[in-house]
């Protein structure tokens, strides 16, 4: 996956998102903030090691697409997005009377930051022929 970039490459890495943005939370009770939150659980160790889990994942992906987006492509993703919900309850398609579902499509959207920010090199350099460089310390 790493040498070769298609839209199989960007579909994997969103699956991911996806599963890291609505494990961690969503408007159903079926996430690990749920589980965490519920009345009848007690906090223990397979609580503990999911948490560390997704902890890393976050960690992982806020990581890369801070590195190959910046906070300036980050805002104007969720901007372009933000623009988009917009046009939808403009359009009557989005009510914001119905908070679950504008909960699911922000949700939606983080996974597709996330998912962008970890492809964006392979995207810039398909579009521009640039490769990216990590700096190395020492």
């Amino acid at each position: 996956m790493a040498t070769e970039f298609n839209i199989g490459s960007f579909f994997a890495r969103w699956i991911f998102a996806v599963a890291l943005v609505f494990g961690t939370y969503n408007p159903s009770d079926y996430s690990y903030v749920s589980w965490v939150m519920a009345q009848s659980s007690t906090f223990g160790p397979i609580m503990a090691l999911v948490g560390v889990i997704l902890l890393i994942g976050w960690v992982v992906f806020l990581r890369a697409t801070m590195l190959s987006l910046g906070v300036l492509g980050i805002l104007l993703g969720g901007a372009l997005f933000g623009c988009i919900i917009w046009w939808f309850i403009d359009m009557g398609w989005l009510s914001l009377d119905a908070s679950g579902a504008l909960t699911w499509v922000i949700l939606l959207v983080l996974s597709f930051i996330l998912a962008a920010g970890m492809s964006w090199s392979h995207i810039r350099r398909r579009l521009t022929g640039q490769f990216d460089v990590d700096e190395k310390d020492g």
